[in-house]
């Protein structure tokens, strides 16, 4: 959908949501220069100050503030008839935004974004990944990809991916000089790999059993805040490690990796695609949730 016609206002909007002249030229795909000759025409001819702008910070002034309240409503109307009106093509074009967890885009990368991309070569996806569950229409986002847990309930949700289960796993050389843990609490004897959440705590690894959950704060040599790097860590024998399944799937299938525990880790909720209700979705929007339903029931 082209935002011409809309760009000043669509720069107002995205500075007053990013909190900076940079993060907004980003998601505008405009230079900062461009974006900042833009808001300053913009004022000029309001004769107000719509950002107080310091080297290090941007924030609305008061007028600024009226404007937006004002102005965002209107163009997310206009909006709206734009993408009405782009929904007519034969061919799905355009930009999707997805925001997703980390490990929820991996799962779902190549069983779903990339083959819909294939298929419709003129659509773009714009997928960004972060750890904090956000809210993706105030942040400008066509989509979210979270656990079903973590949908909010006023969003239409589509199930996507497959069953999903965390695994425990470790190096068949760590496990020859370590021994292999039989219970959750074993682990207190072994050298395993701590996981930092975005939020900065750490993260106590679940478990399940008999309907019971419970979490075990785990030690060991290193603290991570990546899967991929966890994962060089098992495979150079350093200890235990704790990753969604998939991430480790063809490391247990090629025996690189052993498996542990997995009485103990039960299937999780599934992964959903989420969105608000959208009267008058793109084309491409309605291609991807219709590959989605279609892909995964």
């Amino acid at each position: 959908m082209s935002r011409q016609g809309l760009i000043e206002f669509d720069a107002v909007l995205a500075i007053a949501r990013r909190g900076s002249f940079r993060a907004a030229a980003l998601e505008l795909g405009v230079s900062t220069t461009s974006l900042s000759n833009l808001i300053s025409a913009l004022e000029r001819r309001l004769g107000v100050r719509l950002f107080n702008r310091t080297t290090r910070s941007v924030s609305l002034t008061d007028a600024g503030r009226n404007f937006v309240d004002q102005v965002a409503p209107a163009v997310a109307t206009l909006h709206d008839a734009m993408l009405a009106a782009s929904a007519q093509q034969e061919s799905p074009s355009g930009t999707i935004r997805i925001n997703a967890f980390p490990t929820a885009a991996r799962e779902i990368l190549a069983l779903l974004l990339l083959p819909f991309l294939r298929r419709y070569p003129q659509v773009h996806v714009d997928l960004v990944t972060e750890g904090r569950i956000g809210d993706i229409v105030a942040e400008g986002f066509d989509l979210g990809l979270r656990s079903a847990e973590l949908v909010p309930s006023d969003m239409i949700a589509i199930p996507v991916g497959p069953p999903r289960r965390f695994a425990v796993v470790a190096s068949p050389a760590y496990l020859e000089a370590h021994g292999m843990p039989e219970t959750p609490p074993d682990l207190m004897r072994h050298r395993c790999l701590r996981i930092r959440l975005p939020n900065g705590a750490l993260h106590r690894w679940q478990f399940e059993r008999d309907g019971q959950p419970f979490q075990i704060d785990v030690e060991g040599p290193i603290t991570l805040d990546e899967a991929s790097l966890a994962r060089i860590a098992v495979l150079e024998n350093m200890g235990i490690g704790y990753f969604m399944e998939s991430d480790v799937r063809e490391d247990l299938e090629a025996g690189r990796m052993v498996r542990l525990l997995a009485d103990w880790t039960p299937p999780l909720a599934r992964l959903c695609l989420y969105y608000p209700n959208r009267r008058n979705a793109s084309a491409a929007f309605r291609a991807l949730i219709e590959m989605a339903r279609r892909s995964f029931g």
